[in-house]
């Protein structure tokens, strides 16, 4: 087995990783969100599901950094490195996109406004593991 093979398994492991942390914290907010509305005999709103599953889109590019870099040429060591701080850098993005995603689950729960900015902010921590992922694919 060379370097390329460890380094696409560490594009999808770290990315994964992170996706399972982000979505983790995001979806304790969101049940302690859907509590105070509860507790408050206030409407519980749905589209915190949606700030719990921000994170895993990061686990998708992972995969499609793990799929081009199997399919590379290129220096296995080079492969190894692009998975590895590849895979990182986007495991990163998804774990503070978790957070970012859990604070919106609370305001949005307490105030029941702001849906539209807090995905605005959420999509800008996003931008950082598409910029890694096109940027990785260029080089392979």
């Amino acid at each position: 087995m060379d370097l390329g093979m460890f380094g696409s398994a560490a594009a999808l492991g770290f990315a994964a990783l992170g996706s399972a942390m982000g979505t983790g914290i995001a979806s304790q907010a969101a049940i302690g969100g859907w509590k105070k509305c509860f507790q408050n005999d206030k409407p519980a709103p749905f589209l915190l599901v949606a700030f719990a599953g921000v994170a895993l889109t990061q686990t998708i590019y992972g995969f499609l950094l793990m799929t081009f870099i199997l399919g590379s040429d290129k220096d296995p060591l080079g492969l190894l490195a692009a998975g590895i701080f590849g895979g990182m850098a986007m495991g990163l993005s998804a774990l503070m996109q978790g957070k970012a995603a859990a604070r919106a689950a609370d305001a949005l729960a307490e105030t029941g406004k702001g849906a539209a900015n807090y995905f605005m902010v959420i999509g800008i921590v996003e931008t950082v593991a598409l910029f890694v992922m096109v940027f990785l694919l260029l080089m392979l």
